[in-house]
């Protein structure tokens, strides 16, 4: 997982959940922040645009934590792909 793809998904997550930034944590999972379907696609709609990563919000789960969703985005991410386009 890079750490700058943690703290960018932390800094939507904050955003979109109402959750401050120092209360997330690496292996909080989403059921542990009481995270719903429609955040789900919310994260997936922001993760694209500000990302420029394709996550779907059904590849997302409440016993996924905050760091497996970073290495997904990761393992998606295409190098030399302009994250802007």
């Amino acid at each position: 997982m890079s750490s700058t793809t943690y703290e960018q998904l932390v800094a939507i997550l904050g955003q979109i959940h109402d959750t401050p930034v120092d209360e997330l944590a690496p292996d909080l999972s989403y059921a542990d922040l009481g995270i719903d379907s429609l955040t789900f696609v919310e994260l997936s709609l922001r993760v694209k645009r500000d990302l420029g990563v394709t996550v779907e919000d059904d590849e997302l789960s409440e016993d996924l934590t905050l760091a497996d969703t970073a290495s997904l985005i990761d393992a998606k991410h295409v190098p030399g792909v302009d994250k802007a386009s």
